[in-house]
């Protein structure tokens, strides 16, 4: 599978005493997270991610996600910029490990062959990360109850009815 931003890691390579790793998307893999999350644009995406071997052949990634974007606003869709700051806890699993299902475990990421995407694993953490409902400040819905009122095939008839 193919993916918008990939950095393909062997779980076998991160080294004994552990590893820091940089990742930052290039313009065209921001341009193609953006369509495919449907933001005006993703100007920046980067994480700093510290990994360390686990049990069983696991590796623990703790780290932060950074980015910068702008969504449309879901009432005006007046570009809003946002800052996304997330932390990192994953687990990544050697194939055939079973997932942990604690609330308080670190986000399980199984492999396939032995090799974790932690490009694709950062763009759904920014998936998770971005307001579903992004409003510009003084946005608000229209009250369309009024509106909907006088112009219902009801509010015909009740100008007939005689008054009184």
């Amino acid at each position: 599978m193919s993916t918008e931003f990939s950095h393909r890691l062997p779980l076998a390579h991160v080294p004994a005493a552990g590893q820091h790793l940089r990742l930052e998307a290039g313009p065209a893999e921001r341009a193609a997270l953006a369509r495919r999350f449907d933001l005006i644009s993703l100007d920046s995406l980067m994480a700093d991610l510290h990994l360390t071997p686990a049990d069983e052949g696991a590796v623990q990634v703790r780290g932060e996600l950074t980015a910068e974007l702008e969504q449309a606003c879901g009432i005006t869709l007046v570009p809003i910029r946002q800052s996304v700051r997330e932390a990192i806890a994953w687990r990544l699993l050697p194939e055939g490990m079973e997932p942990a299902d604690g609330e308080d475990d670190p986000d399980d990421i199984e492999t396939e062959q032995g090799v974790a995407d932690l490009g694709e694993a950062l763009a759904q953490q920014l998936s998770l990360a971005l307001d579903p409902y992004p409003r510009a400040p003084g946005a608000t819905m229209p009250d369309t109850a009024e509106d909907d009122a006088a112009h219902s095939p009801f509010a015909k008839l009740l100008r007939l009815k005689p008054q009184g």
